[in-house]
C-alpha cells in the first residue's frame, strides 16, 4: 500500500499556493489530508483540491504535529516566524522564501541537480531556490560536470508573475488603461511595466547589483557547492505575464562544442531543447508547462571556451511550486522526473 501524507500549504491563496494545489493533484501526490493555511484575512475562504472545497484555516493556531510536509509560500516574514515551529513539531518544511537559503544547515535543493544534500537536514527545513536560479542550475549542471565552468554572465527577463498577483494585476490594468488613452497614476512595480522594461528587481545591494541579481550568485555557488564559479547577473522585469527567460553566456574550463552541449542537454531529464531554426519563448512554450526549455545554443565568437544559450521556464511552476513538490516526491521515494 502506498503511504499517504498530510500536507499543509501556507499562503494557499497566493499564486504559488494555488499552483501547489494544482500540481499536487496533477502529479497524483499521495495526500491523506490537505490543510490550506493563510493569514487572518483569508480565513473562511474556500479552495479547491481534487474538485473538493476546503476551508482555509488560520496559520497562527495550526498544530503542525498533524502534518508530514508543510509548503511555505507566504513570504520571508511568515517563514521566519512559523517554519521553525512547524519543523520543531516534526513536520518537514519546504520553504519558498529567502528566509533560510543562506543557512549552512538548511539544504538549498533542485532535485535534478543536488538531491544528495537532502541526506542532511538537521533543522527539518529545506529551502527552495529563486525562480531564476532553478532553471539556470538545472541547465548548467551537466555542462559543469562534463566541461567545467569558470564564469557565467546572465541577463534575466522576468515576467510580472514573479512579483505575485499584484504584478499580474498591474500589467493588466496598465495595458488596458494605456490602450484606452488613460494615464497611469501609480504602480506597485515602482515604474510603469506595460510596454516597458524595468532593469531593477528588488532593492539594491551595496555593490550596485540588486538583491534579485545577487540571489543568482549566492544560490548557484551553494547548489553546485563551488564558491569559485563567478556569476555576473542582470535582472530585468518585462511585460510578460508568465515565464522567465535568460540569455546565458558560459565560460567553460574545457572547450565545449555547441553540438556536444546540445546533445548533452537533449539527454538531460526535465530539459527540452528547441534549437536550429526553432527557439522557445515564455508565452508560446514555457507558460503552464513543467519542462525547462533551451535554445540558441552556440559557441561564442568573441573568445575561446564560450557557450551561449537561451533558457525559458514557467517561473510559478518549475521556478517555484513544481520544484518544491519534486523535493517532497524525492523524500517520499517517488519519481520527480514525471512531467
Amino acid at each position: 500500500m502506498i503511504k499517504k501524507y498530510n500536507i499543509a500549504i501556507i499562503g494557499v491563496t497566493g499564486i504559488v499556493g494555488e499552483t501547489l494545489l494544482e500540481l499536487l493533484a496533477e502529479r497524483d501526490f499521495p495526500v491523506e489530508k490537505l490543510f490550506p493555511l493563510a493569514s487572518e484575512k483569508s480565513i473562511g475562504n474556500t479552495v479547491l483540491f481534487r474538485d473538493k472545497p476546503l476551508l482555509v484555516e488560520a496559520l497562527s493556531t495550526f498544530d503542525f504535529s498533524t502534518t508530514d510536509f508543510a509548503f511555505f509560500a507566504a513570504g520571508t516574514d511568515v517563514s521566519l516566524q512559523y517554519a521553525p515551529i512547524a519543523a520543531k513539531a516534526g513536520c518537514i518544511v519546504i520553504d519558498k522564501s529567502t528566509a533560510f537559503r543562506h543557512d549552512p544547515e538548511v539544504p538549498l535543493v533542485v532535485p535534478e541537480v543536488n538531491p544528495e544534500v537532502l541526506k542532511k537536514c538537521p533543522k527539518n527545513i529545506i529551502a527552495n531556490p529563486n525562480c531564476t536560479t532553478i532553471p539556470l542550475v538545472a541547465v548548467i549542471k551537466p555542462i559543469y560536470d562534463k566541461f567545467g565552468i569558470e564564469r557565467i554572465n546572465i541577463a534575466t527577463y522576468q515576467s510580472v508573475s514573479g512579483a505575485g498577483k499584484s504584478g499580474i494585476e498591474a500589467l493588466a490594468k496598465e495595458t488596458a488603461a494605456l490602450l484606452n488613452g488613460q494615464r497611469i497614476s501609480e504602480t506597485p512595480l515602482e515604474k510603469q511595466i506595460a510596454f516597458n522594461v524595468i532593469p531593477k528587481i528588488d532593492s539594491f545591494h551595496e555593490n550596485g547589483y540588486t538583491i534579485e541579481e545577487m540571489k543568482l550568485v549566492w544560490e548557484t555557488q551553494k547548489i553546485l557547492n563551488d564558491k569559485k564559479i563567478k556569476v555576473n547577473p542582470t535582472a530585468v522585469r518585462v511585460p510578460v505575464f508568465f515565464g522567465h527567460s535568460a540569455a546565458v553566456h558560459i565560460d567553460t574550463t574545457q572547450f565545449a562544442d555547441a553540438s556536444a552541449v546540445r546533445e548533452l542537454l537533449e539527454k538531460t531529464p526535465g530539459i527540452v531543447v528547441m534549437d536550429d531554426d526553432n527557439y522557445p519563448t515564455p508565452v508560446t512554450d514555457a507558460a503552464d508547462h513543467d519542462a525547462i526549455f533551451v535554445g540558441r545554443i552556440r559557441n561564442t565568437i568573441s573568445h575561446h571556451n564560450g557557450i551561449n544559450l537561451w533558457i525559458v521556464a514557467d517561473n510559478v511552476r518549475k521556478g517555484a511550486a513544481l520544484n518544491a513538490i519534486q523535493i517532497a516526491e524525492l523524500l517520499a521515494h517517488q519519481s520527480f522526473y514525471k512531467h
